[in-house]
């Protein structure tokens, strides 16, 4: 909790309005547990940076009944999203809690089946940028973010107005009976055509392919924030989510240097880092 108050002020303005949550690693079970605003009271930036200071920190070590009386609202919500002494991955809700709610940004998984490298992920995430910056049919106004998850990663589209969520089966989602119906299909044959390995759209992990995910675009559905921790098991931070500039993609050895970042590095690098961000 102490490393997500340091980079929540950097998050203001790409976080501002959503609903966060956050999926808490226990050891010893098979399953996280998941704490999001469609389940728990809701929970925005502007309350965990308002709620986490030295005091409530200091209280954390202690047990919720103990620390209750003196916890304020916030604290305690911030205290039930993000359990204390636990590996936290820090989320929000893409485009809202619930169904049909509009899109404002599209969000699309590079998943990287077996025997799919990193490195090759990052050649089609460029492909794919590039697909989309060039597509004069794609007519939506809008920023596009990449981001390395700590290990593949997320492309975004922010769009500049909200469309409807019917637009993102008209326009997104991936067909398998169709797949040039959408952009998601069409713009994962530009990029076959410049990679050796299997790419296709879609949100199925295939072994031996990289399928661009952009399943949860829709509300009701989650992406992890920027600065979020990657977790490989309930001990184990094994990534952070970095923000990139498009052209860092063209970069040799990328992904060895963002593989270098943990929570202290994150922290240092911050004021870099975070001018990355719409």
């Amino acid at each position: 909790m102490g490393y997500y108050s340091k980079v929540a002020p950097s998050l203001k303005k790409f976080l501002k309005g959503k609903l966060l949550a956050a999926k808490n690693w226990i050891p010893g079970m098979r399953f996280q547990i998941l704490k999001r605003g469609s389940k728990q009271k809701p929970l925005y930036l502007e309350d965990l940076i308002e709620a986490v200071n030295d005091d409530f920190l200091e209280l954390r070590k202690m047990h919720l009944q103990e620390a209750r009386s003196q916890l304020s609202e916030k604290q305690a919500l911030v205290w039930e999203y993000f359990i204390p002494r636990k590996l936290s991955d820090f989320f929000y809700a893409t485009n809202g809690e619930g169904a049909g709610k509009p899109i404002e940004r599209v969000f699309y998984d590079l998943d990287r089946g077996e025997g799919i490298t990193s490195a090759q992920a990052q050649n089609a995430a460029l492909h794919f940028c590039n697909a989309i910056r060039d597509d004069k049919d794609f007519q939506l106004k809008h920023e596009r973010l990449v981001c390395w998850t700590g290990s593949s990663f997320h492309v975004f589209l922010l769009l500049k107005k909200p469309v409807p969520a019917s637009d993102y089966v008209k326009l997104f989602q991936y067909s398998e009976k169709n797949p040039l119906a959408t952009f998601t299909g069409k713009w994962a044959a530009q990029v076959q055509k410049c990679v050796s390995f299997r790419v296709e759209g879609g949100h199925e992990k295939k072994k031996n392919a990289l399928t661009f995910d952009p399943s949860q675009t829709p509300s009701g559905k989650l992406c992890r924030a920027p600065f979020s921790l990657h977790m490989k098991d309930a001990n184990t931070v094994d990534g952070v989510d970095v923000p990139l500039m498009q052209k860092m993609l063209e970069q040799d050895s990328l992904v060895e240097k963002l593989q270098s970042y943990d929570a202290n590095k994150t922290v240092k690098d911050l004021p870099l880092l975070a001018k990355r961000l719409p």
